[in-house]
């Protein structure tokens, strides 16, 4: 009676199509345009890093106000004190700007994907390229700080984690939901064994949504643009430029992110733009959706070269140039025949710096100058309308090096 029940386990187990398993491909799916649902979004009156999170007026009590804070470890209604961890001039920079991220979310993510990395892009132009291998790279923040960020796929999930510092780290969970259309996207702070919790849902974009977030973030570049010419920097913090990074998306503070030298630094507006005669042209293949709405790799390279030439830099190509322009356009067509993109010009360049948690310098990517925009409209010339976009920016990008040479 055995062996008859195993011959037929073993027949059953060979049909074809019976009993096989379902394989999956190691992605997350998560490319498209994705605009904030903040109803359907937690904001918890307080987030963040143990003490860093907490308001003024709320003392040394914890509670877990609705909208999806949770305390891991704690039980969720606040529990011990937690005395704030020593922490450098860098590790304060970068735990202030990932905080600040998550209390403010992106209204609007373009995400696009390869099999090796993840781009995400928001309405204020901070682009960030994380490759998915599991290793750990490092990128600049707006700040100038230096982070280490580590990025893999799993299960159908993007899991990205920040270093802020040796017992801090930030986790952002993408998750993408068939039925409603969705991007689930968690917030993890993890610190001694509690942190707060947070969940962001976003929705496929339309016009109105691109609209709207890209008014927005005009009207908060122009504010803030106003803060810093008003204050006054140290020398360093803001001379390397003020993009994002997705280069990874780096951005800004270059000087201050190199290895100490016994050469006096350069300071003044624009300091490290000095000297910058060449410059190597990256552009990033937009993909097929791209082609279809007019946007072609070859021809933005060539118009980008042309300008770059006519205004006296000697393009070098095919070359290991670590000094170079990066164009990089994300399109999607929300619409039949209406078509969306997301267009950010930078000049990258390469530093060494000293992490807090390392041993010995790295080498990290950064942005010396960053311009990014979002423009829709009918296909028929919307490819038209993304180079003057660009070209724009590249023009400024000029005139800022020549000023810089004078």
């Amino acid at each position: 009676m055995s062996r008859a029940r195993v011959a037929v386990v073993l027949v059953v187990a060979t049909l074809p199509g019976v009993l096989r398993p379902v394989v999956h491909a190691q992605t997350a799916d998560l490319a498209g345009l994705w605009a904030l649902n903040r109803e359907l979004s937690q904001f918890p009156r307080e987030v963040g890093f143990g003490l860093a999170g907490l308001s003024p007026e709320v003392g040394g009590t914890n509670p877990a106000p609705s909208g999806g804070r949770s305390r891991r470890g704690s039980g969720g209604s606040g529990g011990a004190f937690r005395p704030p961890l020593p922490e450098s001039e860098d590790d304060a920079r970068r735990r202030q700007q990932v905080t600040e991220e998550v209390r403010n979310p992106p209204a609007l993510l373009t995400i696009t994907e390869t099999a090796s990395a993840v781009t995400i892009t928001n309405e204020r132009g901070r682009v960030r390229t994380l490759r998915t291998d599991g290793k750990e790279g490092a990128l600049q923040l707006d700040g100038g700080a230096p982070i280490g960020v580590i990025a893999k796929r799993e299960a159908g999930r993007l899991v990205v984690q920040y270093r802020v510092d040796r017992a801090r780290e930030l986790r952002y969970t993408f998750q993408r939901v068939a039925s409603p259309p969705q991007l689930v996207v968690e917030v993890e702070f993890i610190e001694q064994g509690a942190g707060d919790r947070v969940r962001r849902v976003y929705e496929p974009a339309g016009p109105a949504d691109v609209a709207a977030a890209t008014a927005a973030a005009a009207a908060s570049s122009d504010t803030a643009a106003t803060a810093r010419n008003a204050a006054a920097s140290p020398a360093g913090i803001q001379a390397a430029g003020t993009g994002p990074t997705g280069g990874t998306s780096p951005t800004g503070g270059g000087g201050q992110a190199a290895a100490p030298s016994t050469a006096p630094a350069q300071t003044g507006p624009d300091a490290e733009l000095k000297g910058l005669t060449r410059l190597g042209v990256v552009v990033e293949d937009p993909g097929p959706q791209a082609a279809a709405c007019g946007v072609i790799q070859k021809t933005i390279e060539s118009a980008v070269s042309k300008r770059l030439t006519d205004a006296g830099f000697r393009i070098l190509r095919n070359t290991s140039e670590d000094t170079y322009v990066y164009i990089n356009v994300i399109t999607t067509s929300p619409s039949n025949g209406f078509c969306v993109s997301r267009y950010d010009a930078f000049v990258y360049s390469y530093t060494t710096a000293k992490l807090t948690y390392q041993a010995t310098p790295a080498l990290v990517q950064v942005s010396l100058l960053h311009k990014g925009g979002i423009t829709g409209g009918a296909s028929s010339q919307h490819g038209d309308a993304v180079l003057r976009g660009i070209l724009e920016y590249i023009d400024q990008f000029s005139t800022r090096i020549r000023d810089a040479n004078k």
